[in-house]
């Protein structure tokens, strides 16, 4: 497939610039599903950072002034005891001691008792409750753990900071840390997921054994890496990590217990696997060669995502090309066509290059910013929009009439793909957080969904046209499961496919995902086009394939 186409501020201030910032901010939850939102919190960070820097140079302030007073009076009751009497028979002298313990002692006492935190203290303290919560923070951390199984990463590529796509010279490359680790693992545990349970807190014990130093020991690691590893059945690992803990603490409980119990268990494990036949052992052995061979979708899904199991063969290659198109001589496209590249054959899969400017991403991305919420599917049994983990974004809705651009895009759509938008839905925007993917689904209405999309009254969604309106650096690729292809994001350019046959029938070739985003932010904003208005511009056909190219 061809790709070459001819603050420092006064406190005060500081205070009411956060209040802004974080107000803005705060009409959202779920941050980790959105990099666009986000990007507003590291703002509000650096804000508070200088609202801290600010506190600690008055604390300093007031440390200086208390040190210089310190150093006067030590050398005045230096040289006064030396001579008590002497010193106090001059009358200034006995004046000023009078004041000094009057009125001056007090004075520093208030100094010393005056908290200068207490601005930037109740500052903090109203503006947490707009940080991201628990639920952003386990969800971010599923993420990573998300990524790691797509794209099949051990735990030190991801604590190293080493991922594919991110160059090591680059300043924001970021590693985690023993708490960082830990923290990964105990939300696993926290799910009953013993087995990356185990990785994050083996993870955690590879670095403490190293030298990093930490506020976490090695003892509740072994404790929770012990238990993991039993729930998996690995018995002689859980006792070997058991013994190693009681080692660096002999009276510990629980692994006192543990010992005991795992020693016990080894023992009944080891008697039965010797009483088992090699017919049993040889059935077992298919068994598993029978699983290997045995692909869900979603395994599928994520070797696709990785560029695996791509079906992309020379005798396909050979029937993709790359032109110019002016659909049938569209009175815009005779002189300037447009560039479109074949990306696959069945279903029909073609993209756009140069199809949207800079200018124009920039502005829907501006305009939907303000509107991002976490994107919701349609429960089919209830009916209702509720959210899922296996859709980690964020998306907004633009009219034609709410910008001048988002009306040109929309009439650059009917006139490329000689569609009509007037009865399409609204464009949808949307931006990707950390690891941010759309699992395995159909964009059209199936049978046994009678009701969907009855309320727009314009049928089922006929097409789909996607804009990218980012680069990734790595992962984001739209994937479609059931005919192994893979179209990479890239900037400014578009992908279009029909769901539906000319007959109306739904194309289930078409079943596609999102990608986690490993590493880059993903932008993107696509258009459905119902069938109403469409009779004519693509008229059924005596078979039910007939028109798919």
């Amino acid at each position: 497939m061809c790709r070459g186409f001819l603050c420092v501020a006064c406190p005060v201030c500081c205070i009411s610039l956060l209040s802004c910032l974080l107000k803005f901010s705060s009409a959202h939850s779920d941050f980790f599903t959105s990099i666009g939102h986000m990007t507003d919190l590291l703002f509000t960070e650096k804000d508070l950072v200088t609202s801290l820097k600010d506190y600690i140079k008055a604390e300093e302030s007031k440390l200086e002034q208390v040190k210089q007073w310190a150093e006067k009076l030590d050398a005045l009751t230096a040289t006064a005891t030396q001579d008590p009497e002497g010193f106090l028979g001059h009358p200034v002298n006995a004046f000023k001691l009078m004041k000094r313990l009057n009125t001056e002692w007090g004075e520093v006492e208030d100094l010393v008792l005056k908290d200068m935190s207490d601005g930037f203290i109740s500052n903090l303290t109203i503006q947490r409750q707009h940080f991201p919560n628990d639920e952003d923070q386990t969800g971010a951390g599923r993420a990573l753990i998300r990524l790691q199984d797509t794209y099949q990463l051990d735990t030190q590529t991801i604590s190293s900071g080493d991922l594919p796509g991110v160059s090591t010279d680059l300043p924001y490359k970021s590693t985690l840390s023993v708490e960082d680790c830990y923290e990964l693992g105990k939300i696993s545990y926290s799910e009953a997921d013993y087995y990356h349970t185990e990785l994050w807190m083996a993870q955690a014990l590879k670095q403490l054994d190293e030298g990093e130093d930490s506020s976490i020991d090695v003892v509740t690691v072994l404790d929770y890496l012990s238990y993991s590893v039993y729930q998996q059945g690995e018995l002689e690992r859980a006792l070997d990590n058991t013994e190693r803990l009681l080692t660096i603490d002999p009276e510990h409980q629980r692994a006192l217990g543990n010992l005991k119990y795992f020693a016990y268990q080894l023992a009944k494990q080891r008697k039965t696997e010797e009483q088992r036949s090699s017919a049993e052992e040889s059935e077992k052995g298919q068994d598993k060669e029978w699983m290997k061979q045995y692909l869900p979708e979603k395994r599928k899904y994520e070797r696709l995502c990785r560029g695996e199991g791509l079906r992309m063969t020379p005798r396909r290659q050979r029937r993709l090309f790359c032109r110019y198109h002016d659909n049938n001589r569209h009175p815009l496209y005779v002189i300037g066509p447009v560039k479109q590249e074949d990306e696959w054959d069945r279903p029909r899969i073609v993209r756009y290059h140069n199809i949207i400017t800079e200018q124009e991403m920039e502005k829907v991305k501006e305009l939907a910013k303000p509107r991002l919420r976490r994107a919701t599917i349609s429960n089919p049994v209830t009916g209702f929009l509720e959210t899922a983990q296996y859709r980690i974004s964020k998306s907004a809705w633009l009219a034609a009439y709410e910008h001048p651009v988002v009306d040109r895009i929309n009439q650059r759509i009917e006139d490329i793909t000689g569609l009509d938008v007037k009865t399409a839905e609204e464009l949808q925007v949307a931006n990707y957080g950390v690891g941010g993917q759309y699992e395995p689904h159909f964009d059209f209405g199936r049978k046994d969904e009678p009701d969907a999309f009855k309320e727009l009254g314009t049928g089922n969604r006929i097409a789909t046209w996607l804009f990218y309106m980012s680069d990734v650096a790595a992962g984001g690729a739209t994937v479609f499961s059931d005919v192994g292809a893979a179209v990479k994001p890239m900037k400014g350019t578009a992908v279009f496919w029909y769901n539906l046959f000319p007959s109306g029938d739904g194309d289930y070739s078409t079943r596609h995902a999102a990608c986690p985003v490993l590493v880059g932010n993903k932008w993107v904003s696509n258009k459905w086009i119902h069938e109403r208005g469409q009779e004519f511009r693509r008229p059924c056909g005596l078979k039910e394939t007939d028109g798919t190219r």
